[in-house]
């Protein structure tokens, strides 16, 4: 069973839970009226994300935090790129899910999915794969709240780098929820990027 079935089950088990639901409602309908205030605040040169009813702004990041970001990313989008794969974007690119809207560090998205882009889109679909560097700032809501969503909107891959440990966690989805494959410090290969493979001493040295 789920934790999202878990949750129902527990929730329906509840005799006032049409009150619950109805306070929920009230609730979510203040938040939406937040999130257009979020939408109306950000642009380009402004990293933020969205996460149940809070503004989360982000603070300069460490140069280990973006070397480790640009050596990723650069392996990863020359192959995608070179293969006709799909498209990879870094750090400013804006998640849209059904509550929260996320700016991860990493994200590809397959031909199949980004086929219908456009250069003036600025909020994004769930994409194949996405990758999070942790920082003191960010790990609880790399490990929380994003794991469960980016798993719940149907992430079928998720990479959690940490450049201190100089390792990344490879967590696939499997029924609704990320099971981790292992945690890698030397190679590292994907099926979601078909034939994708990286040696590891080249992101974190």
């Amino acid at each position: 069973m789920t934790n999202t079935e878990t949750l129902v089950r527990k929730l329906k088990s509840e005799p006032n839970v049409a009150l619950i639901i109805a306070r929920v409602q009230k609730d979510l309908q203040a938040e939406k009226m937040k999130r257009q205030e979020f939408y109306d605040l950000i642009h380009e040169n402004i990293k933020a994300e969205f996460i149940n009813g809070e503004i989360i702004m982000h603070s300069p990041t460490m140069r280990k935090h973006w070397k480790t970001s640009m050596n990723l990313s650069r392996a990863m989008s020359n192959y995608v790129y070179q293969n006709q794969l799909g498209e990879v974007g870094v750090e400013k690119v804006m998640l849209n899910f059904t509550r929260n809207d996320y700016e991860p560090d990493i994200v590809f998205f397959s031909k199949e999915k980004s086929k219908d882009f456009h250069d003036d889109q600025l909020l994004f679909p769930a994409p194949n794969l996405v990758v999070e560097i942790l920082s003191e700032s960010t790990k609880k809501r790399d490990r929380g709240i994003k794991f469960v969503d980016y798993a719940a909107h149907g992430v079928l891959e998720y990479w959690i780098v940490d450049p201190t440990k100089k390792c990344i966690e490879q967590y696939y989805l499997q029924n609704g929820e990320f099971i981790l494959l292992g945690i890698f410090y030397d190679i590292l290969s994907t099926e979601t990027i078909k034939g994708f493979v990286i040696d590891l001493k080249s992101v974190f040295d």
